[in-house]
């Protein structure tokens, strides 16, 4: 309905008013201006030259223009918009001729408006002033040609009619082009090139193609909106000018492409893919090209680039990018609060309690329940204020104006006030810790081989408990001593037993000499150090070490000494032995330094000598303090400075022997220490106890334990470092042997890594001792066990 009025009104606006002038059905005569090409000339016309420029602008260039851009709404012979009275040009003029949609007598206002330029079929071009005086000539010529042009029958059908034939026809018959439907004779451009110019292009003849005055406004897109059921599929082909009507299969390759799609309905885009490069092996090469001969010949223009890079970092021209500052920044959330607020003056300012909201015993007509009795008002009555549930006794009245005001209301009010302001209140930070979050990150275990894992070698042949073992320097032999009274040697490498020494007592301590080029091994015998020289391995390391000590020569004048040496006699060097070191003590532990000159004894006995230093070379010994502290239970040398460890039942002393002076005091907080042992870097020391401790202590850092492993069920033997690998092991009464990984770090402001690695078990129990003593492989991840039930164990 609406789109029939619309075309009503329409059809109404195109109507011109009627006019005196308009019963000049034929086209209006030329300018008076002759053509060269004409001499005589046309007759001069009788109108305004305003009024012909006007009429000039409606000529047949508007046909042209319609069939040149092809708008698609008239046939190749009709122009839209014109009526059936009105004569048609058979051969439509380019420039200057009268168009058959206007005419000569409508004014200026009437010509833009009546005519039928506004119609998309049939808009006219225009014509500049300067363009109609160049063109004069051969436009005085098509007016004339015009004038002799039969007009247009009666019997013409409409624009509209037209357009629904065309539609019926077939779509190829104006195709006149072996290419695309291309129709557009100003050439394969873009129409945008003339958006400045008054014309879009130029005909066959060189002239100018001018654009139409005006284009279809919203009225007639609406129409054609509402006549036209293929609106909605229809688009406007920029290039050529013609509304072109999608099909089906294009609105459904523009809606695959709008949701994202491929365009080609047959493409699957997740078809498996072709591994064209497999890691397969292959005979022949994928390309047989040889390489170029730039990939091995050094390009002079890259050079040339960092030659002239380098120079500008010498002459300073370009510079480092500076290093971020790491330093974190802090910002004040109260900046910008207001010191004078409550806010800004209390910086954990925790907000007053809010009164609690009042219940059924605060209603003026309680229930009944709510109600207290004579009982019950008796007893609150003789209750002290604090004691009472509620301050106050429930009532009930009629209504809400019987309640009268409240008698304790000013009274409450400055207890409430008193309260908020003599309350300390303080706001307490929670934090939530995870507990998951307290334990450490260890690494794993596999990631910190080589360790021992398993129990390789069984080395048999001592009939009782076995105290103490010790290695080579080069590994190859492993010296043990027995409560049985004998010295055994084995070799590491078979667990077989070279050779036997008898020793004469029980054997309280076994040291091998560090020094690879000596061979020698101190014992501790009840009161004596036996030196043995076991003749094993290379004759030039047995025989240079007799002759380093056959070498010796006695003093003049001997000086008193806390022990005396004895050479051994000729049956005594035949078993091995070469030195006895008499001390009329009993000996507990013998250690040697790292040069192998100077050997440590531990006596058992209360006062200053419980601890001796012989120097083997001069054959010397001394006691170097003065006093004791306390019962020694073992020394260890330092590997790298003068120092000397003495650990006490409850504390380790470090001694300056060059200043003879006590350096540190460290303090296990350990009951009974029973066995130490240095770092090779010298800087980390190891205790162990007999209340089943372990203490680690960083002599860097401080002189209480760094940390205290309590990972055996009983007494600790022996522990014992690895002179290579960053491990530690230790030995207890619970028959296992404990090796841990002791990762200590260069960085001194990195504290050592301790992880335990394995649990080790080879011995059996015996008169409720275990392990007796551990000592590691000076080369290998190998640790050696001595256990009371008579074995010694390897575990690799």
């Amino acid at each position: 309905m609406a789109a029939a009025i619309l075309r009503r009104a329409r059809s109404r606006r195109r109507r011109p008013p009627a006019s005196p002038r308009r019963a000049h059905a034929g086209p209006a005569p030329p300018r008076a201006r002759p053509a060269p090409s004409d001499p005589a000339g046309p007759a001069p016309r009788p109108t305004r030259l305003c009024r012909c420029r006007k009429w000039r602008r409606g000529s047949g260039l508007a046909w042209s223009m319609a069939g040149t851009r092809g708008v698609g709404r008239e046939a190749a012979g009709a122009l839209p918009g014109k009526r059936p009275s009105e004569p048609e040009p058979e051969e439509p003029s380019l420039l200057g001729a009268p168009g058959p949609g206007s005419h000569p007598g409508l004014s200026d206002s009437e010509e833009s408006v009546f005519s039928g330029l506004e119609d998309s079929g049939s808009d006219s071009s225009e014509a500049d002033t300067a363009a109609e005086e160049e063109d004069g000539a051969s436009s005085n010529e098509q007016h004339s040609r015009m004038e002799k042009t039969p007009g247009q029958q009666a019997g013409t059908p409409s624009p509209r009619t037209e357009v629904a034939s065309m539609r019926d026809e077939d779509e190829y018959v104006e195709d006149s082009s072996d290419e695309e439907d291309i129709r557009n004779t100003v050439g394969n451009v873009p129409l945008e090139w003339y958006d400045d110019f008054p014309h879009v292009g130029y005909d066959l003849d060189g002239r100018r193609i001018y654009k139409p005055l005006r284009t279809p406004d919203e009225l007639d897109q609406f129409l054609d909106k509402m006549d036209n059921p293929d609106y909605w599929r229809t688009v406007r082909d920029r290039m050529t000018g013609h509304s072109v009507q999608l099909t089906d299969e294009q609105v459904a390759l523009v809606r695959r492409l709008q949701r994202g799609q491929f365009g080609d309905v047959s493409f699957n885009p997740y078809e498996p893919a072709v591994d064209f490069f497999s890691g397969d092996l292959m005979i022949h090469p994928v390309t047989n090209r040889p390489a170029d001969k730039r990939s091995f010949i050094p390009s002079l223009v890259e050079k040339a680039k960092v030659s002239r890079m380098v120079h500008a970092i010498k002459m300073g021209w370009i510079q480092p990018r500076r290093p971020r500052d790491s330093t974190p920044s802090f910002y004040d959330l109260w900046a910008q609060e207001d010191p004078d607020a409550v806010l800004g003056r209390h910086k954990m300012h925790v907000p007053a309690p809010k009164l609690a909201l009042p219940g059924h015993a605060e209603s003026y007509n309680p229930p009944p329940e709510y109600l207290p009795s004579e009982e019950e008002r008796m007893a609150w009555e003789q209750r002290e204020p604090a004691e009472r549930s509620l301050n106050f006794l429930p009532r009930r009245f009629p209504s809400l104006r019987a309640v009268p005001a409240y008698g304790r209301f000013i009274q409450e009010r400055f207890e409430r006030c008193l309260d908020l302001y003599l309350c300390p209140r303080q706001r307490k930070m929670r934090v939530n810790v995870d507990p998951e979050d307290l334990i450490p990150r260890l690494p794993r275990p596999r990631d910190l081989q080589p360790f021992p894992t398993c129990q390789a070698l069984v080395y048999r042949g001592h009939s009782d408990l076995v105290r103490c073992l010790s290695v080579s320097p080069g590994g190859q032999w492993l010296a043990s001593g027995s409560d049985d009274g004998s010295v055994r040697l084995w070799e590491v490498a078979s667990a077989r037993c070279v050779r036997t020494v008898p020793a004469g007592g029980v054997v309280k301590s076994v040291a091998w000499n560090p020094r690879p080029t000596v061979c020698l091994v101190a014992v501790a015998v009840e009161d004596a150090v036996l030196l043995l020289n076991p003749a094993l391995g290379d004759r030039l390391v047995v025989g240079s070490t007799d002759q380093l000590l056959s070498a010796f020569t006695p003093p003049a004048e001997p000086s008193a000494q806390p022990a005396h040496w004895l050479e051994a006699s000729e049956e005594e060097r035949r078993g091995g032995l070469r030195l006895r070191i008499c001390h009329g003590k009993p000996v507990t532990q013998v250690t040697w330094h790292g040069r192998g000159d100077y050997m440590a004894v531990v006596l058992a006995t209360p006062g200053h000598t419980q601890v001796l230093i012989h120097q083997l070379s001069r054959r010397r010994s001394q006691s170097p303090f003065r006093r004791g502290h306390g019962q020694v239970q073992r020394v260890a040398f330092h590997p790298v400075r003068p120092f000397l460890l003495v650990a006490s039942q409850r504390s380790v002393r470090l001694y300056h022997l060059l200043r003879q002076e006590l350096t540190k005091k460290l303090t296990p907080n350990c009951k009974w220490v029973s066995s130490l042992a240095v770092h090779p870097a010298g800087d980390n020391v190891i205790c162990g106890s007999y209340d089943s401790k372990l203490v680690w202590f960083d002599l860097d850092l401080s002189t209480k334990p760094y940390r205290v492993l309590r990972h055996h069920k009983k007494a600790l033997r022996a522990v014992a470092f690895h002179p290579r690998y960053p491990l530690f092991a230790s030995g207890s009464d619970d028959g296992s042997v404990i090796v841990c990984h002791g990762m200590v770090y260069n960085d001194l402001l990195q504290n050592p890594l301790l992880v335990p690695v394995k649990v080790l078990k080879g011995h059996s129990l015996t008169k409720d001792l275990g392990v007796l003593d551990v000592a590691f492989h000076p080369t290998q991840p190998w640790v050696f066990s001595a256990g009371a039930d008579g074995t010694l164990c390897l575990f690799t």
